[in-house]
Formats: C-alpha cells, structure tokens, sequence
C-alpha cells in the first residue's frame, strides 16, 4: 500500500499509521516525519508516564494535507492542544468540526477518534498536545471529577480559549528544552504540570463553584438557546430577546452559557458564524461578501476582520484555494 495518496492535484492524503517513524534514543522519542512528497515536518511523541503524552508538531505541507487518524482508546482520553504557530483543524466521521488556531488553547475528550486533520499548504504549524487518561485525571483532581467529560461518544471540545501566559512560558521551556539528556524527562514532565495546571484550572473552577447551582431545567434552558443561535444566527436575537424566549434573564443565561457550554451567547454566535462561513468558502468558493452575507454580516470588511481574528487566516485565502 502506498503510503501517500494524491487526491487531487493540489491535496495530498496519508494515514496517521503510515507516517515514517523511528525511535530516537538520544532524545527518548518517537519521531514521526511528513513524507517528502507531502512537504516538510516532524512530530515528536514522549511518553511521559503511562498515562501522560506530550506530542509537538511541527508541519509546513506543501500541498493541502489531510492526515486520517483512527484512535480506539482503552479507557477515555482528554487532550490539551496549544497552537503556537497557524492553523488546522479536525473533521470527525460523526459531522464534528474542532479548530486549533495560534495563541488558542483547545481541550477535547473521547472515548474513540475517527477523523481527517487538515493542514494548508505552504503554511507553517507548530502544535503542542498533552494527551491524558482519564485515569490521569482521577489521580491527580479526585476519582471521577471529570466522568461527566466523557459521557458522549467520539470527539468533543470541552473548552476553546486563550492560551494563558503560564502555559506560554511552559510551552516555550518545552520546546527549548535547555537541559541535560540525564534530567529531561524529569523536567520535561515538570513542564508539562506546570502547562496542565493552568490551562485546566477553569475545569475545576466551573465544577468547585457551579456544580449545585444549576439543575436539569437550567440544562433544557441553556440547550434552547444554543438551538436558537444555531437556526437563527444569521439574524440572531439579543441577549435580551433570547432570554425572554427561553425563559430566564440575561444574567443566569450568562452563567448557564459559562457553566454549560464554557462561553458567552455572543461568543458561541461568533464561533457558529465563522465555522458556516469557513464550510462555505471552503465548499463552494464563493465571493467573501457572499460568505459575509451567509452568516449575517452588512459589511464584508467587517466579517473579513473578524474571519482573521478567529482563524488566523482571510477568507480569500479560503476561498481562492484550489
């Protein structure tokens, strides 16, 4: 079986599993590189502890390059992805869309992952990703803190947001590493705690002080909502108007949005509009004022601005690739 695939002329394709690897043993690692046709890059798997991973990934593909991955895990997995460097983003076989975008944290669980990561040609990507058991999580925050994580099947992002100054500051002695080869596992995985503990705390922050405030209703509530955003964020409601349809005022909406789904109405709007308005460019190539007025925006200049701020990237680039 060839190992890369050309799909079209200017996409490549490659199963995760068929990615050249070999242990390095001066640096403890599995180290798995982009195949020459595909373009230049290398990932590198620690294995930490039994239940800790931290992987770092560094692409420029010189085509569009979707990488398929199939991950059946033995117990449920949390992944904690930093983008340091551009963009790229995961497709599930269940319909799921995750992004991972510079100076943005994404925090995802499964229990198995089938998928496609896609990554643009010619643009340069640098990822980090601390993959942790559940098991993990019952060791270091208390059994079964997190079990309501993983209640749903395949992938699903728990949390999307910057990445905080902590995290900056580990990722970078990360991929530094300025230490001995006899202490690098060892401060590797003190980085690596260090990266965990801020860019989790708002998990258990969530848990510690909403967990007895809010019940099956406010759950059916804050669902309604989110339902109505999704059918109507073209032209959306106010914060106002939705809490009124819903049956609440716009303070407890607010929590419930920050409880329920780790973001504000506006905030969970914007992320609906940016990603129907990446498909279509994406799908159909269409002209950015027609992809501005797909998801509610007058003014292409303003939609463009804010395509930019949340990808990282214009919708031209978008639109025009082939």
């Amino acid at each position: 079986m060839r190992e890369i695939q050309q799909i079209t002329a200017g996409r490549w394709s490659i199963r995760a599993n068929d990615l050249p690897s070999q242990f390095q043993q001066q640096k403890n690692c599995l180290h798995q590189s982009l195949p020459e046709a595909a373009g230049v890059g290398h990932s590198n798997i620690f294995q930490l502890d039994q239940d800790l991973s931290y992987i770092e990934t560094h692409y420029k593909p010189s085509k569009d390059l979707a990488v398929l991955s199939h991950i059946e895990s033995q117990e449920p997995r949390m992944v904690v992805t930093l983008g340091l460097k551009g963009h790229s983003r995961f497709s599930g076989t269940q319909g799921d869309e995750i992004f991972f975008n510079e100076g943005y944290a994404a925090i995802t669980a499964f229990n198995s992952s089938i998928g496609v990561r896609h990554y643009e040609a010619n643009k340069s990507i640098t990822q980090l990703r601390l993959s942790l058991s559940k098991n993990w999580l019952d060791r270091n925050f208390g059994e079964n803190k997190f079990k309501q994580l993983f209640i749903k099947g395949g992938i699903h992002q728990l949390s999307y947001q910057p990445i905080s100054h902590q995290g900056i500051i580990a990722a970078q002695q990360l991929l530094a590493c300025n230490v001995s080869s006899e202490v690098r596992g060892l401060f590797m995985q003190g980085q690596a705690m260090s990266l965990l503990a801020s860019e989790l705390s708002h998990l258990c922050e969530e848990k510690s002080e909403n967990s007895e405030k809010f019940n099956q209703k406010d759950k059916d509530i804050a669902k309604l909502a989110q339902d109505i955003l999704f059918n109507e964020f073209k032209n959306p409601p106010s914060v106002e108007a939705l809490s009124k349809r819903v049956g609440t005022n716009q303070f407890k909406l607010k929590k419930m949005f920050h409880h329920f789904f780790n973001n504000t109405p506006y905030g969970l709007l914007l992320e609906i509009r940016m990603n129907n308005a990446y498909r279509l460019l994406e799908s159909t190539r269409c002209h950015v004022s027609v992809a501005a007025d797909f998801v509610g925006y007058s003014h292409a200049s303003n939609f463009s601005a804010a395509f930019i701020r949340h990808f990282g990237i214009s919708p031209k680039a978008i639109s025009k690739k082939q």
